[in-house]
């Protein structure tokens, strides 16, 4: 499996960036048995957990400093993953990278990088004052 991360790029705070990521050796019936999740990586910064969603179920589970401003979906027909981020502002800029993994229970959100398998290569979010 491989993670295709796009969408990234400058925008002013207060708008608005539309993230999204294809796997590829997935199939439509299988994309919903994967767990998938967003990640960022600030500059000096460690890798953190953005929003995520989990397998089968789809719960769906948010960091507190995006929750009310990003929204983590899918599109099954095309097996992607999109993170929708409105209101950014500079503390949300940085190297945005998806995850995905077929592990773990059904219903639950994974959080932590060592729970995934499969990783995009990432894509940069700047977002200027």
């Amino acid at each position: 499996v491989q993670l295709q991360a796009s969408g990234g790029g400058l925008v002013q705070a207060g708008g608005s960036l539309r993230l999204s990521c294809e796997p590829s050796g997935l199939t439509f019936r299988t994309f919903g048995d994967y767990a998938v999740g967003w990640f960022r990586q600030a500059p000096g910064k460690e890798r953190e957990f953005v929003a995520g969603m989990s397998r089968s179920t789809r719960a769906l589970s948010y960091a507190d400093s995006v929750k009310g401003r990003f929204t983590i979906s899918t599109d099954a027909s095309k097996s992607t993953v999109n993170l929708q981020m409105n209101r950014l502002n500079p503390e949300d800029t940085a190297v945005y990278y998806c995850a995905a993994t077929a592990r773990g229970p059904y219903n639950s959100v994974m959080k932590r990088l060592l729970d995934y398998q499969y990783w995009g290569q990432g894509t940069l979010v700047t977002v200027s004052s």
